[in-house]
């Protein structure tokens, strides 16, 4: 064997150990997640559907990856501060965000200090639910087809209420408003509560309601329920049609709720993660949990961290173009 042969033989063994030793240490560094306690942020304050869904889980989630999982709520900035939180935070997995739809349509409404796509890796979907379209009792009008043509006949007039400048209710408002082809008086409300009690009250039209917040309402025949934007009827509310199968395409709207991670996070510590939330959206306690507010949770086969950074990728198109279209503007 010449000079130039042995170089290269021992240049091909160099490598090899060195690949052997790489792909050795991958499952090594893996194994020793977690290594302590895991914080869930929260953009909300306690007590809310995001907070709710993050305790639950977490505490099936915990005794999964046995390590404590905290949760840490961090409010403010329209949920920009918890959010560029966890993509400044180390990427090891011990650092980790549970947001909710408000997170892709921030993009086109805030100047953020943080690419969100390329600051975040999704770990997985978590649960989800269609908005309920309901209206004053006192509406002239009983069923879908009767309302949008009431719309168009009213125009300026109809008095559409919502959750606050960017919220979903806002953008499940203008969403069916350009689907119909009229323009409305959008009236905003400091949160859902206030925008169900003015409807209930007779003071507002139509509102784009959370199951969660209407339901009773409906039940007691307290006020008018139209379509839930999905395509199915929801268990929960099984004489209320789908706005989809009722013809109004545009109207398939989930409030859907995920956990990311930061980007560059190592794969195994995102599919360990994944896997522990996989367990935990098969817990009757976490199920109930999310039944309890009208949630559903997301099959298996929406599981995998990929499809929640798809989630999020397609959701950010598609409300940057609603909320260009309606000229929507943030809260101030």
């Amino acid at each position: 064997m010449n000079r130039a042969h042995r170089l290269v033989v021992a240049l091909s063994i160099s490598a090899g150990s060195l690949a052997t030793g790489l792909l050795a240490a991958v499952p090594a560094a893996s194994d020793t997640f977690p290594s302590r306690p895991i914080t869930i942020v929260v953009p909300y304050s306690p007590g809310g559907p995001t907070d709710a869904a993050a305790r639950v889980v977490g505490e099936r989630m915990s005794a999964v990856l046995g390590q404590s999982v905290v949760i840490e709520n961090v409010t403010g900035g329209g949920s920009t501060i918890a959010t560029g939180r966890v993509v400044h935070a180390e990427p090891d997995g011990h650092t980790i965000l549970i947001h909710q739809l408000a997170i892709a349509a921030n993009v086109s409404l805030l100047k953020l200090p943080y690419d969100t796509e390329k600051g975040l890796t999704g770990i997985g979907l978590v649960n989800y639910s269609p908005m309920v379209l309901v209206g004053r009792k006192t509406l002239p009008a009983d069923g879908m087809a009767e309302m949008t043509a009431w719309m168009k006949r009213t125009g300026p007039g109809v008095k559409f209420a919502h959750a606050g400048s960017g919220s979903l209710a806002h953008l499940c408002a203008a969403l069916l408003a350009q689907s119909v082809g009229v323009t409305v008086n959008m009236i905003p409300y400091r949160g859902g509560t206030p925008a169900l009690t003015d409807i209930l009250a007779g003071h507002a039209d139509i509102y784009c309601s959370s199951p969660a917040t209407a339901i009773e309402q409906i039940k007691a025949d307290m006020i008018k329920a139209f379509s839930v934007t999905a395509r199915e009827r929801m268990p929960a509310l099984p004489d209320v049609p789908s706005a989809v199968a009722l013809g109004y395409k545009d109207l398939d709207i989930q409030f859907w709720q995920a956990l990311f991670a930061p980007a560059g996070t190592p794969a195994p510590v995102v599919d360990r993660l994944n896997q522990a939330l996989r367990v935990a959206l098969t817990d009757p306690k976490v199920l109930k949990s999310f039944a309890d507010s009208g949630m559903s949770a997301f099959g298996a086969d929406a599981l995998a961290p990929a499809t929640a950074s798809a989630k999020l990728h397609d959701e950010i198109k598609r409300w940057a173009e609603v909320i260009h279209a309606n000229k929507i503007e943030a809260a101030q």
